[in-house]
């Protein structure tokens, strides 16, 4: 066990400094000059040196990264470049919403995943079952910014049952926090609803040719006893599993997804960062992001071991 662990927080160490080190390099190499941007029309040779300097902008890549790495293993990671705002205090700041709107989206995802997964699992074959089925693979092919503005258009400018932007924190009003984020979670929940749905039907279809299963129908049980009692508990092994992984992977929705509707979370700041070239905010977002991916796949690991010890090996 012990082993296990150590072998998989070394992934986790590696796979951070890669994201770091290629997203440090990637962003050095795009076109133009932070110091030129920085000062305008103000910016002539001895004033672009100057910035420069003071930003460290003229020491070799390898050593500015090597300053960056040892700033961020000690929590400190630097000022944005525009602002002059601790990076670390600006994530904190907006960290609330984009989290909010990952959990959000996934117990969206949930609610859809889990009675449409039983139910087209006990229709297998059906009517019913192919239509679920085809709406899950065709929002699967969907790309997140599509759904998103689908919803916008439906919801909050057709019908106007909700607002298609704008944010109120939790604490302020719960009820208008959920109402400005209903359409942007339901958007990343669709998009993540289609796996979910479809790991639940076809475990729940092996399940359900079981040997226990037909006696549970001999001794005159109920098909929702039957489909809830005996069949969900032990089908949902890789449904958390997948879970797991699609709150990672619901991070990248989040970017898109708040910019389209002007949530002041963690994705909006790194959109408006890259265009501004704020490259110090860049990489801390990058960072936190990737730090919160590896710890969520690190967490489901463990979680692996604790259901089934034989990963272990």
């Amino acid at each position: 066990m012990t082993q296990y662990v150590l072998y998989k927080l070394l992934r986790l160490i590696l796979v951070l400094l890669m994201v770091t080190a290629v997203t440090f390099l990637l962003l050095n190499l795009l076109p133009g000059d932070v110091a030129i941007a920085l000062l305008g029309n103000e910016a002539t040779p001895d004033s672009i040196a100057q910035v420069r300097t003071e930003l460290g902008l003229d020491q070799p890549l390898a050593l500015r990264y090597l300053h960056w790495l040892t700033s961020f293993m000690s929590g400190d990671l630097g000022r944005s470049y525009i602002t002059q705002v601790p990076v670390m205090e600006a994530i904190i700041d907006r960290l609330p919403v984009t989290v909010e709107l990952i959990l959000l989206s996934q117990g969206f995802a949930l609610l859809l995943a889990v009675p449409s997964g039983v139910l087209c699992a006990y229709k297998a074959g059906s009517r019913i079952d192919r239509l679920i089925s085809s709406a899950a693979l065709l929002l699967f092919a969907a790309p997140v910014f599509i759904t998103a503005i689908l919803l916008m258009f439906l919801f909050a400018l057709t019908l106007r049952w909700l607002p298609s932007t704008g944010y109120i924190p939790l604490t302020v009003d719960p009820l208008g926090n959920l109402a400005r984020l209903t359409l942007p979670a339901l958007a990343i929940g669709l998009s993540e609803w289609p796996p979910l749905f479809a790991v639940l039907r076809a475990d729940m279809i092996k399940t359900l040719q079981q040997d226990y299963i037909a006696l549970a129908k001999a001794k005159g049980l109920g098909p929702a006893f039957i489909l809830l009692r005996h069949a969900l508990r032990p089908s949902s092994f890789t449904l958390v599993t997948i879970t797991g992984l699609q709150i990672a992977a619901a991070i990248a929705g989040a970017l898109v997804v708040e910019t389209i509707f002007g949530l002041p979370g963690v994705g909006r700041m790194l959109t408006g960062a890259i265009y501004n070239r704020d490259m110090m905010l860049v990489q801390g977002c990058v960072a936190i992001i990737s730090v919160g991916y590896v710890l969520i796949n690190f967490g489901v690991d463990m979680i692996y071991v604790l259901l089934d010890p034989r990963i272990r090996r």
